[in-house]
């Protein structure tokens, strides 16, 4: 088992390190035997079983309780410890949040209460559709239209890159709808997959299967009640949800991290070279080294800036910014010498380091890629100064 005492630091309460437990437990006997060659029925299987283990109620405010809120902690752990078991899980859990996080921070009641219900209990998949073919990291240049028409809007254009396109049962949908320029003008609607003129035109195929899909929609109506928060209030919806949920695809890089130097560990304590065990290699010492110092320091930065969120920080964009870049870029270097100390078995297909390999990339651009991290700590900084 990985190592675990960083459980008994001071950001977790006891609640944390028994929901700990009970995650191991869970993805221990969960992940064993997930079909990677079918990520569309492997994904559905993996809401449906951590809905029913109540996993994903944590991904969401409860909307029979007012008091409820996001417990960034609590989200961390659960992503550190699924990612370190199997990524595919890992993303079946964070789908449901990021696709729903508008509706936990900015729904109405009733909202909250006919898609919260439904996605916290495994019945139906949320996906989360900001990027488009002209802007990725660039969020204000999004060109999808909504007009209003009546008591409708119809919506026209793009999205791409959207993970759980093509299984989920809802999107979040961000959209121009002209309140101003740039991220003045951009809000945020609710859209059910069943929705006339919503096309699932193109399903993208990446290094590390999961689904995704590009979105078509060609005069989409959706009533005005689809609407999350105000009109023009997009942005400021989409950032809030990032600000939340970036420092947690830190943490999940952290638990590839952690499962890579578990297999960097056992290979070399299992491994003869030259008459001794591989661990005696200084070269492969100061590897291990590196690698330890790598992951607590990515655990500091992710762990301090969910507590800071949990604490009541309005923003922690600065905290998240530097736990997902660090994080998801030493994960990189981590699972990198790990792949070195396994030596050919670590390019081997199928093997666990080659699989980490393929799936870490990803973290380092999605939510928010390493050099918008940097721009958003260097403007943080620049602006105290």
């Amino acid at each position: 088992m990985s190592d675990r005492s960083f459980l008994s630091w001071p950001f977790f309460e006891d609640h944390h390190r028994h929901l700990a437990d009970d995650v191991e437990q869970w993805a221990g006997a969960n992940t064993g035997q997930i079909d990677h060659d079918n990520t569309d029925e492997a994904c559905k299987a993996l809401v449906a079983k951590l809905g029913e283990a109540g996993l994903l109620g944590h991904t969401a405010i409860d909307p029979d309780n007012r008091a409820s809120k996001l417990d960034v902690r609590s989200l961390c752990i659960i992503r550190e410890t699924l990612a370190r078991h199997d990524g595919l899980a890992d993303f079946a859990f964070a789908m449901q949040g990021l696709g729903t996080g508008a509706l936990s921070l900015f729904g109405t009641d009733e909202q909250k209460q006919f898609w919260l219900t439904k996605t916290r209990a495994g019945k139906a998949l949320s996906a989360f559709a900001l990027s488009e073919p002209q802007s990725g990291s660039d969020v204000a240049n999004l060109e999808l239209a909504a007009v209003r028409d009546g008591d409708h809007f119809v919506l026209n254009g793009e999205k791409t890159w959207i993970s759980n396109g093509g299984i989920a049962d809802v999107y979040t949908v961000f959209a121009r709808t002209g309140e101003g320029d740039g991220a003045k003008g951009i809000s945020a609607f609710i859209v059910p997959a069943d929705t006339p003129g919503l096309v699932i035109a193109e399903r993208l195929e990446v290094i590390a299967p999961h689904p995704l899909a590009r979105l078509v929609f060609d005069n989409c109506r959706i009533p005005a009640s689809a609407l999350i928060g105000a009109p023009g209030q997009g942005f400021r919806i989409a950032m809030s949800v990032l600000d939340v949920f970036r420092s947690t695809v830190a943490a999940a890089a952290l638990g590839f991290a952690r499962r890579a130097l578990d297999e960097a560990v056992q290979r070399a304590n299992g491994r003869h070279l030259f008459g001794a065990p591989m661990s005696d290699l200084q070269m492969v010492q100061g590897h291990i080294a590196d690698m330890a110092l790598d992951i607590d320091a990515a655990a500091l930065l992710v762990y301090r800036a969910a507590w800071l969120k949990d604490s009541g920080a309005e923003r922690v964009s600065r905290e998240a910014a530097m736990a997902k870049l660090y994080a998801t870029d030493h994960a990189q270097n981590v699972i990198d010498k790990a792949v070195q100390i396994h030596g050919g078995d670590g390019v081997r297909k199928g093997s666990v380091v080659e699989r980490l390999y393929r799936e870490i990339r990803a973290l380092r651009i999605y939510e928010g890629a390493s050099d918008v991290q940097k721009i958003i700590i260097a403007r943080h900084e620049l602006a105290r100064g």
